[in-house]
This record gives C-alpha cells, structure tokens and sequence, in this order.
C-alpha cells in the first residue's frame, strides 16, 4: 500500500547515521529515496560492525527501503547526471562538512536553479559558524560538547560517561526527518522550496534541555533548585538482576513502599509531597532498595505491578526480542536480504491507520540501482556503459 510519503523523491547524499537514517524514515513511509554513493567502497557504514555477505548490520539498519546509485562527483559528467536527478526532486539531503558542497558545485544555490521548490537540507556537526563549525565529528564528540556525557556522571566517582549508543546522531536523524515533512507541508501551503538547517550540536540541545539542564534554565537567582531528575535513573538490584522503577505520584510512591514492605515512609516528611521527594530523592532510592533486592526481578515486578507502580525488568539483549511484550506489539519482523540472508529489525514505529509505512526493500548493494536510476533519465546500455568505462558511474 502506498505510504503517506508516497510520490515524494528525496536524493540521499549522506553518509554514516544521521542523514541515513533520516532519510530512511521517509524511505519506510513511501517517498522515492536515491542514495547518492562515490564510486570504491561507497557509504563506509557498510563495512563497521557485524555484518554478512559484505553489509553491516548498521548500514543495513539505516539504509534500507532505498536505491542506491554509484556516481563520481568529482567528474562534471557525473555532477551533470546528480543535477538531471534533482531537477526532478523534491528534497536533497547532505551531510559534508560547510565549504564542501560549494567546491563541489552541488550547494544550494545551484541546485535551487534546477529546482525552484526544492527543499535542501544541510546536515553538520556544529553549525555554519563558530570556532568548532569546520572540525570533523562523530556522535562522541557532541556528546561531550552538548552535555550528555556530563548528565551520565557517575555519582560515585563524579566520572562523566557517554550513552554508549549513537544517541546524539539518532536524536540529529529524527529531528531532520520530522523537519522535512514540516518543510514539505508548508511547500504544499505555498511557502515553496527553502534550505534547512540542521546541526547534531543544536538538536542535541534540544533534545538534552527539557530534563537536562533544568537546574541551568532559570536565570534568576531565587529558583527553587532541586536535584536533577537524571538520579532517579538508577538501576535497583534484585537477588538475579535489576528492575526499572519509576514512582511519580502519591498513589505510585504509597504503592512502591508497600511492595517493599516499608508503609512507615509513607508518613514520612521527606517523602509526603512531589517537591520534598525530589530533594531527597537519593534517600528514596536507598530506603527501598535494600528491601527489594532479597526478591527476585519476577517477584518484584509482580508487587510493584500490583500496586501500580510503573516498573519493568531490566532485560539483557538477547531477552529483549523475546519478552511477552515487545512480541506482543509485532514490533520485530523478519525480512530476507539478498546479501546478508534473514535479517530481525523494527518495522517502523508509527503506524498509520490509512498510509502504512513500511520496510519497502531491504538496504541496496552498492550501486544496485544505478542503471535502473540512469534509465529512467533516458539514458542508453551503450552510453551506461561508456560511463562505467569512464569511472563516471558505478
């Protein structure tokens, strides 16, 4: 069935996560994604980390419901051909480094005169301006810059710890995905093409501030400071393993000191209010932690559960596909890839009703499509094979 992206073309000219992963969130709800790839290796996300039949599992889980297309960028004829694709675009997406594009001859202005309408979308670390803005960066470096790595501070030995998970690329891809369906939207109500911007930096600003850095939000100085909300995410051992608790309300903490067979504290001043427990929220934690770690995690998600609580046990990775609840959501489908065999991942996460996404093909083998792109541009086997000869196409 036709996704909500259905007849939408967007040319893919990114490579490791951010912008691929972007652009196969709109691959997944029906738009017409091309990768763009250079000639040898292509994407390098190919090769890093587990993979089979050449693919990595990474690459395959960021590229995939695409067509990828081998052209040298570095030759005219090639340029001319990534120029023809785009005259017939509607988005095109890019993650080199500020000045790259211009050397190229693919930056906006030029791509806007064979598009008027098109929406172009630089993709950057740091942002166009700035001392940091023409460094090179991968997501631990804006971890560290935009506060992340200090929210993940040990509180025992005051270290600071990266989300050991492309947090910062995957939270940039998201932003940049909702942003060109927001940019498309207003072109359908008449505000036309425009560039749009987005650094990893600033979306993971955004996406650290709300709990973050509240105690750093505030600017006078009579706010009523509390302990950030980053010490609750503490895990509670149990006697074989770990359990997530997440009491917010009376009812729910009330709840958690009756599991936990300690219904004195619910009297207790320092826990009677939302205000008085968030200031002494690590008193909390250790007040109940002792009691629940005799039980095991299934006795202690099954009090907790009786009483309310939001909680959940804490699952290693190969308990995750199979816990009752991830199948129960049919959330992991198995595919077949033509390189690297029978493949587990997500379907996409938001389901519509009328416009399904979906995993439309699995991720392309370097240059699979460039002939089927090029044809469709009116070109010929012959001259096809005259670039190939050239080192023009792949």
């Amino acid at each position: 069935m036709p996704g909500p992206l259905e007849g939408y073309r967007i040319i893919d000219l990114t490579a490791f996560i951010t912008g691929p992963l972007a652009c196969m969130i709109l691959a997944d709800q029906g738009a017409d994604v091309i990768k763009i790839e250079p000639p040898g290796i292509g994407d390098l996300m190919r090769y890093m980390g587990t993979g089979r039949g050449g693919t990595s599992a990474l690459f395959a889980s960021c590229n995939r419901s695409k067509r990828s297309v081998v052209l040298n960028l570095r030759e005219s004829r090639g340029r001319e051909l990534l120029e023809r694709l785009t005259a017939d675009a509607d988005v095109f997406v890019q993650n080199f480094r500020p000045g790259v594009v211009e050397r190229l001859g693919i930056h906006e202005e030029r791509m806007r005169e064979l598009q008027p309408d098109l929406i172009y979308v630089s993709i950057n670390a740091f942002g166009e301006v700035g001392p940091y803005a023409e460094r090179p960066a991968f997501d631990h470096i804006v971890q560290g810059l935009s506060g992340v790595a200090s929210v993940q501070t040990n509180p025992e030995t005051g270290e600071p710890a990266f989300v050991r998970q492309a947090v910062c690329d995957k939270v940039t891809a998201y932003t940049t995905a909702q942003s060109i369906t927001a940019a498309l939207l207003a072109r359908e109500r008449g505000a036309g093409g425009q560039h749009l911007r987005v650094s990893m930096l600033d979306a993971a600003l955004a996406f650290m501030w709300p709990d973050g850095m509240s105690n750093h939000m505030i600017l006078d100085d009579d706010a009523a400071t509390q302990a950030p909300l980053s010490i609750a995410y503490q895990m509670n051992p149990t006697r074989d393993g770990h359990v997530a608790v997440a009491p917010i309300t009376d009812a729910q903490v009330h709840g958690l000191f009756r599991a936990a067979g300690r219904e004195e504290l619910i009297e207790d001043p320092r826990f009677l209010t939302v205000a008085s427990r968030f200031a002494h929220l690590r008193e909390l934690i250790e007040e109940v932690r002792g009691e629940l770690g005799d039980l095991t995690t299934e006795e202690v998600v099954e009090r907790l559960a009786a009483e309310d609580v939001p909680c959940g046990p804490v699952l290693s990775l190969e308990e995750v596909p199979t816990h009752p609840q991830v199948r129960a959501n049919k959330v992991l489908v198995d595919t077949e890839h033509p390189q690297m065999g029978r493949l587990r991942q997500p379907r996409p996460p938001a389901r519509f009703a009328a416009t399904p996404a979906e995993i439309r093909r699995p991720s392309p083998a370097l240059g699979a499509q460039t002939n089927e792109v090029l044809e469709s541009l009116g070109l010929s086997p012959a001259e096809l094979s005259d670039l190939r000869a050239k080192g023009v196409i792949g």
